[in-house]
């Protein structure tokens, strides 16, 4: 069996996780890992050195320099070839947990399931990219056996798909959806359901007794931010 791979320590979630060229149809997508991203944040914004850098994320500093060689090869590509860039998964860590503060961090146990919807005053929020709570609820065999309210801590856009993956969320049900937190979304291996509305509770049942109403197509959406297109309202 090969060595499990290490996390890496960051400071912080991406605030945007999708860029793309303007001009040019459906370019090739290419992906910068979390732990990538805190490279090219400490040393090129941060101007640390390789070794500092390295401190900071918990690891080598020939670890770092081959993410960091990596990081502004895919950026280069980026702009040289027009490829859209998706910023999400990899192995990692947060050097302090953005659910700090939160009622409801605890480890799900081995047969929960995690479900979290966007929440407002009751109803389905419909813009996942400006979502300041999720309501989440633990699913065991079948049963909703808890429910709770989750502040995102001003987390926000990018920052999103990883801040349910420290929650422990497994599937996500929503409303609007850009294409680059779709992607972000399936780079943390977390499953979502679009296009959903109506009441939070009432999504969470539907989709307990498999008759949630959802559409994962995506559409045009001629308000809302421009890293976050693609999303569709009804």
């Amino acid at each position: 069996m090969g060595r499990t791979k290490r996390s890496r320590r960051v400071g912080t979630y991406p605030e945007w996780n999708s860029f793309v060229p303007e001009e040019g149809e459906h370019p090739e997508t290419v992906f910068l890992s979390i732990e990538e991203f805190e490279t090219i944040r400490l040393i090129d914004y941060e101007h640390l050195t390789q070794q500092a850098c390295a401190d900071n994320m918990q690891v080598a500093r020939t670890t770092v320099t081959d993410m960091y060689d990596h990081a502004r090869f895919i950026l280069a590509d980026c702009l040289i070839s027009g490829k859209k860039l998706v910023i999400a998964g990899g192995h990692y860590k947060l050097k302090e947990t953005a659910l700090r503060g939160n009622d409801f961090v605890k480890q799900k146990g081995l047969d929960i399931m995690r479900v979290a919807v966007p929440y407002e005053e009751g109803s389905v929020f419909q813009h996942f990219g400006r979502t300041e709570t999720f309501k989440v609820y633990d699913i065991d065999h079948g049963a909703i056996v808890s429910s709770a309210l989750l502040s995102t801590m001003g987390q926000g856009h990018g920052a999103l798909s990883g801040f349910l993956r420290e929650a422990g969320v497994d599937t996500v049900l929503c409303g609007g959806i850009g294409e680059g937190a779709r992607q972000a979304l399936g780079a943390e291996k977390i499953n979502f359901y679009a296009g959903v509305t109506g009441l939070c509770d009432d999504a969470a049942a539907a989709f307990l007794a498999g008759n949630l109403v959802y559409s994962n197509e995506p559409r045009a959406c001629d308000h809302h931010d421009h890293h976050e297109v693609g999303c569709h309202h009804r």
